[in-house]
């Protein structure tokens, strides 16, 4: 027999040959050999295959097929039932999933949300500063997150929300908490400000509760009524994004906690508030109250009142997003849904007669879809059409990840073969990143009187936004061949939101009394586009579309009333989308202002007769012989200025004739003297020539004669 000396492996090789050859007792060799074929059969793993650990996931390329290919191998098993679970995990991705990064504020607007909605956290800005000293997390994509340790706490200005306790009225806020200690951690809390510590309505985290105290008006009357609103949640200390929305109608409390209500229990009751005249505090991440000694150590210093020492207390311990109150009107589920749905997750469209058979329970966030069948075949083809969507245009990228859970059945209803689980991710590659542009007139004049009218001038008025983004074009033809064909980068226009653009005086600050930026507000509310200004310029929020901003800053006018003193003012703006992670350029616009001169008017003595002397009405007699009235009957008195200007003009007159006559009369003199000079030279002088000799040169000059004749012969 044949026998295996190690162990055999269907991957390292499907099949042996080996030739078997026979030799008798005399070690005769047979006349022809025997071909042994030994197959390894591969050991059946029950499990799927066919499908890919990591996926790559291009923004803005709608659905994509996660397992195209995959397919379930039960190793010949007889299944009687399937259930496979795919679970797309997204916790890491900003709360909890991919959603538009714009300040909640616009997404309640986008959502439906009725008006009047005050936004507690909101990004820090010159109109909201209130938020500066937190900490916050910026890295997922301007997602504004802040962090409370247990130290830090916020007290909302006055004036920013208006609570009518006797109306309905309406909390959001997106938490993340953990499990924290038996101390009452405050997320917001309006208390009273001085003298007395009464806690007015506070929402807050206990023993891993949320608790919504409300006490009533003392108008009430002296009946117990509820006022302390529990809820034993999970969600509360899961260290997970959660949405909650608290909606106070009295008595009746509501909460939704990601889209789904759950309603108190237990309700604690007690009176209702005394009356006084006390102004109340709102703070966000702890309580301002009066300083029992008992709590926390790590509180700031205390303020003394007439009431006692009062201080922050009950700080709060997480992160907290997207912190709104609005009084007056109560949140719709359809609102509700809307914040909290999240723009990506797993998507699955069943074609005619493949989900026959089979049934899909597919979970309200999308990220999670579970199928069951009792055929192998079409659960196959279900999970072959389970893709992922991102719906948003600039994608928070990174990774996805992806697990399939699976559990299969046989004919004694126990599980007969064990399925392992899958483990993948999608890979959201990095969306091309839009360039915004601002251009237009950034230098100009305008007359004084157009500062100081109603209107004032507009300071951008041919103003222009644009945003751009950069892809490679791969050359035709292959590119391997060639190696000196390059690809190249071309520039494509798109159309995306903004929801924000700010404008900044650049220099001294705005002047309240003498100068302002103003914008026709019926148009911004027709808009839904929302401005606030302070001496630093002008804010300018709300998601619209980049023609509608061009619109608006359009309508931008400046005014200054006070313009002497005034030569030139420089503006800044600036646009931006989601909430900051896209900025355009700065676009600078410097005006000028002209000034004009007063005319003076020359005071006309002669004319301004008094009022004893009675005007005198004179005649123009023409030949014709017609008397002709004079209309003006002073304008045949010369004015001064008329007398000035015509002895000017004489005596230039007289200048220039002065001028002209003494250039001429150097002239004539200059050619005199040249023919003088002429005459000179051609004259003979008549008188008497005298000639003396010096007789020693005589002598000299006859020796040199002698010897030069002498030479010569």
């Amino acid at each position: 027999y044949i026998k295996n000396t190690e162990k055999l492996s269907y991957g390292k090789e499907h099949q042996y040959k080996l030739t078997v050859t026979a030799y008798d007792c005399g070690k005769k060799r047979a006349a022809e050999d025997v071909l042994v074929k030994i197959s390894i059969k591969p050991t059946c793993k029950p499990g799927w295959q066919g499908w890919s650990k990591r996926i790559e996931y291009e923004p803005g390329t709608g659905s994509l097929a996660l397992f195209p290919s995959m397919r379930l191998e039960t190793c010949d098993e007889p299944i009687t039932s399937i259930q496979a679970t795919v679970e797309l995990e997204t916790n890491h991705i900003g709360k909890g999933c991919d959603r538009d990064t714009y300040s909640e504020k616009s997404i309640h607007r986008l959502c439906g949300a009725a008006s009047g909605t005050a936004e507690l956290l909101p990004s820090p800005s010159s109109a909201a500063n209130w938020t500066i000293g937190l900490p916050t997390d910026n890295g997922h994509d301007s997602d504004q997150v802040f962090e409370f340790n247990g130290t830090q706490a916020v007290k909302i200005p006055d004036g920013v929300v208006t609570v009518n306790l006797k109306e309905p009225f309406m909390i959001s806020v997106w938490m993340r908490h953990g499990p924290g200690t038996k101390e009452k951690e405050t997320i917001l809390c309006n208390s009273d400000k001085s003298d007395m510590n009464r806690h007015h309505y506070t929402l807050y985290v206990h023993n891993c509760r949320l608790v919504f105290l409300f006490r009533q008006d003392p108008s009430e009357g002296k009946t117990y009524k509820p006022a302390e609103f529990h809820w034993k949640l999970n969600q509360v200390c899961d260290k997970e994004w959660h949405h909650y929305v608290l909606n106070v109608e009295f008595p009746a409390v509501t909460l939704y906690v990601d889209g789904v209500s759950y309603d108190p229990f237990p309700v604690t009751e007690d009176y209702p508030l005394h009356p006084s005249k006390i102004e109340t505090q709102l703070v966000v991440g702890a309580c301002w109250q009066e300083y029992t000694g008992n709590e926390n150590d790590n509180e700031t210093l205390p303020e003394t009142s007439a009431g006692g020492e009062l201080r922050m207390a009950q700080f709060f311990r997480g992160n907290l997003a997207g912190l709104m109150i609005r009084s007056g009107k109560l949140e719709n589920k359809k609102v509700i849904d809307c914040l909290y749905t999240c723009k990506e997750g797993l998507d699955l469209q069943i074609a005619d007669g493949v989900g026959k058979g089979v049934k899909i329970h597919m979970n309200p966030s999308q990220s999670a879809v579970t199928i069951e069948g009792d055929d192998i075949d079409r659960v196959d083809k279900a999970m072959q059409h389970i893709s992922y969507l991102n719906s948003r245009q600039f994608p928070t990228p990174g990774i996805r990840r992806l697990k399939i859970t699976s559990t299969v059945k046989c004919f004694n209803e126990e599980a007969c073969v064990s399925i392992p689980s899958v483990e993948g991710y999608v890979m959201v590659l990095q969306p091309e990143e839009p360039k915004i542009s601002l251009s237009g007139i950034n230098h100009f004049a305008r007359s004084a009187s157009e500062f100081e009218s109603s209107e004032g001038i507009s300071l951008f008025p041919e103003l222009r936004i644009i945003s751009t983004i950069t892809r490679e074009v791969e050359p035709d033809g292959d590119g391997d061949e060639d190696p000196t064909v390059q690809e190249s980068l071309v520039s494509e226009e798109i159309m995306h939101n903004l929801d924000t653009c700010e404008v900044t005086v650049v220099g001294e600050e705005l002047n309240q009394d003498q100068e302002s930026l103003e914008v026709d507000m019926t148009r911004l509310q027709q808009k839904g586009i929302e401005m606030s200004s302070s001496n630093l310029g002008m804010i300018i929020t709300g998601v619209d579309t980049m023609a509608s901003y061009e619109e608006v800053l359009h309508l931008i006018r400046y005014r200054n009333w006070h313009t002497v003193s005034l030569f030139d003012r420089k503006f800044k703006l600036v646009c931006s989308e989601l909430n900051g992670r896209y900025v355009s350029n700065e676009f600078k616009v410097e005006v000028n202002v002209i000034h004009t001169a007063n005319p003076i008017e020359h005071a006309n003595h002669i004319a301004a007769q008094p009022q004893f002397v009675h005007p005198v009405h004179h005649t123009f007699v023409d030949l014709s012989g017609h008397n002709l009235a004079n209309p003006h009957p002073f304008s045949v008195v010369p004015s001064t200025a008329t007398v000035v200007i015509v002895v000017c003009v004489s005596f230039l007159v007289f200048m220039i004739i002065l001028g002209v006559f003494r250039i001429r009369a150097a002239h004539q003199r200059t050619m005199r003297d040249q023919d003088t000079g002429k005459e000179n030279e051609m004259d003979w002088d008549d008188s008497a020539l005298t000639i003396t000799v010096n007789p020693m040169e005589v002598r000299l000059v006859s020796q040199h004669f002698t010897k030069n004749a002498l030479f010569q012969l």
